[in-house]
């Protein structure tokens, strides 16, 4: 019997029961997905330049399972607030504590495992689908990785059933301990104690100091290295703490004591509202503030690196393409990228020397890319000329050569000498294309030919040719371009659920102020905007202050990345366009929750 009423007030609430089994389907769905990563440690070492990136996902691991345990702890709030109204009427009904608690602990436990198993099956298509989708469409180069991976798949199941058995004993420990009147009265919140305005006021300076002081320490890492990352972390983390215990509280309260707009429509509600929230999620608008920025720092980094790609590939060579003996290169082939630069220089060999027509270096200098600074070349020109007195600027024109001409004598003759040699003959031919990644595709089969047709190079290495040379730094910096998006997405993921989750276990408690306002008359239109403007700063101010800590804590990679801040509105548009979407169906529950459906 107990059973079945169980199951009655399951089936009356189907769609909040769907929306938490959602919620942890996905959480577990993303705990595999990023296990997936952290424990695959061949694909780590064989796919990132930083040897310490194993230990980096270690932590990460640590850090997705706080962040998870706190994701199921609201979640299981959520959960807690359906159901436990139900509970005390049982127990008001005759039913004994033990049956009480056996029916909270197979509920709590048997939903939890269910959702990992499904979870996990989700994981693994969404692990496939993420990693086609980033190889394919962002042209990653990454090697050892697989969807299916045994070892996430025992972790994530051990985690998550150790959590819900957690979960599961403490739920029915704390329901059949309180008496049946706390329970049934449990969604009566007391008010929090009211702060003094100059104690409040004091914080909020307090807390602004302490993130322009991280801010500013942000920008000198290299300068002051370890020292201004331990400053910046502590400062911020402080200073993000205090902005939801003070700052904007003390925003709020000036609002409410503005006539013109507190006194308009349901503003002052809203702002009490938000005033009265914002004291108890405190912790929870810090993490999801810190930890977006974590996210998003992450997701911008990745495309960061995939932006250096194309300009360190520049940076190495002036030519496109060097073609050696290219008369077995088709011209049309050549003719067909429409280069802007398509220079051809005979050569002549003997034993000992390679000679060269200078004046050809004369109608078309030879190009070599110096560097100015970490982040920047300039392309040099030498003419025939220089190249016959300067031998240090020969070897601007050896590395073009095949292995077995770097290691001779160079001479750069008039066109009269040139042809008075007797030796092979064979020529060195250099491109230019307008647009190196438009014609990527041609040009690496053009110099797949050239490599097939001169084989020494290969085995020398062939990294004179820019084709070669972008697949390279592809598969160097491909590895955190995968981990960044790969990750970002799924703390974004869990983040945004932590703070609905949260929102939606304190909506029972507001049932009866919404049912007050309706029942004075107060216009359902009304009461649903005051629901999207509170719900909506609650989204808003952490995810915008998660974005300010990106945009300055970016600073600290302006050693590795040239320009950190191209292409930010990318990965800026795919958060909130996530976001957006946790924040309207946390509306849709929330509302239907504290506001009765129309008939």
């Amino acid at each position: 019997m107990l059973l079945k009423l169980s199951l009655a007030g399951i089936k009356g609430r189907l769609r909040d029961y769907i929306v938490l089994f959602s919620g942890l389907v996905m959480a577990s769905a993303i705990f595999y997905m990023f296990e997936s990563l952290a424990t695959n440690e061949v694909f780590l070492q064989q796919n990132s330049m930083v040897s310490s990136v194993v230990f980096i996902f270690h932590l990460g691991t640590v850090l997705l399972s706080i962040i998870t345990f706190v994701y199921i702890l609201y979640a299981n709030s959520f959960l807690m607030t359906m159901r436990q109204k139900d509970y005390g009427m049982f127990m008001m009904l005759g039913a004994k504590g033990r049956k009480i608690a056996q029916l909270i602990f197979v509920e709590t436990f048997v939903v939890g495992v269910a959702a990992t198993i499904v979870g996990i099956l989700i994981g693994l298509g969404l692990t496939t689908i993420v990693e086609k989708l980033l190889t394919k469409q962002l042209e990653i180069a990454i090697t050892h990785f697989s969807a299916v991976n045994s070892k996430a798949i025992v972790i994530t199941l051990i985690f998550f059933a150790i959590i819900f058995l957690l979960a599961a004993i403490v739920n029915a420990v704390m329901i059949v301990k309180k008496p049946v009147l706390s329970i049934l009265k449990a969604s009566e919140t007391p008010a929090p104690a009211k702060r003094k305005k100059i104690t409040l006021f004091l914080e909020a300076i307090f807390g602004i100091a302490l993130l322009a002081m991280g801010y500013v320490m942000m920008t000198l890492v290299t300068k002051l290295a370890i020292a201004a990352l331990v400053i910046a972390l502590i400062t911020i983390v402080a200073g993000t703490y205090f902005v939801f215990h003070a700052v904007l509280i003390f925003i709020l309260n000036l609002l409410k004591q503005t006539d013109s707009l507190a006194l308009k429509g349901l503003n002052n509600f809203t702002f009490s509202q938000l005033s009265f929230r914002i004291q108890d999620y405190t912790r929870i608008l810090s993490l999801v503030a810190m930890l977006f920025a974590l996210a998003l720092g992450a997701i911008t980094v990745g495309l960061g690196f995939r932006n250096e790609i194309p300009k360190m590939t520049n940076q190495t060579t002036a030519y496109d393409l060097i073609l050696n003996d290219s008369q077995k290169i088709v011209a049309d082939k050549i003719e067909a990228l429409k280069p802007t630069l398509n220079a051809t220089y005979q050569q002549k060999e003997t034993d000992t020397t390679v000679y060269y027509d200078k004046t050809e270096f004369d109608r078309t200098p030879l190009q070599n890319k110096e560097f100015v600074d970490n982040h920047s070349t300039k392309t040099v020109r030498y003419s025939g000329e220089e190249l016959a007195k300067d031998v240090t600027k020969q070897d601007a024109l050896r590395q073009l050569e095949l292995p077995e001409q770097k290691t001779k004598e160079h001479q750069l003759v008039s066109p009269e000498a040139f042809a008075a040699v007797q030796g092979k003959a064979s020529t060195l031919q250099v491109v230019q294309v307008k647009d190196f990644m438009t014609e990527k595709e041609a040009l690496q089969k053009l110099a797949a030919q050239n490599y097939k047709n001169n084989p020494a190079l290969e085995q020398e290495g062939g990294f004179t040719q820019k084709a070669t040379i972008y697949e390279v730094f592809n598969s160097l910096f491909s590895g955190f371009e995968f981990m960044g998006f790969f990750l970002g997405i799924a703390f974004l993921t869990m983040l945004a659920s932590c703070l609905m989750f949260k929102i939606l276990s304190g909506a029972k408690s507001d049932v009866r102020r919404y049912t007050m306002l309706e029942k004075i008359g107060t216009r359902r239109q009304l009461l649903t905007a005051s629901i999207r403007k509170e719900i909506g700063v609650l989204f808003l101010v952490p995810g915008l202050l998660g974005v300010a800590h990106v945009l300055f804590g970016l600073q600290m990679f302006t050693t590795l990345l040239s320009e950190p801040y191209s292409n930010i509105w990318v990965p800026f548009l795919i958060f909130f366009v996530l976001y957006f979407v946790y924040y309207l169906l946390t509306i849709w529950i929330y509302t239907g929750i504290v506001m009765k459906r129309e008939a």
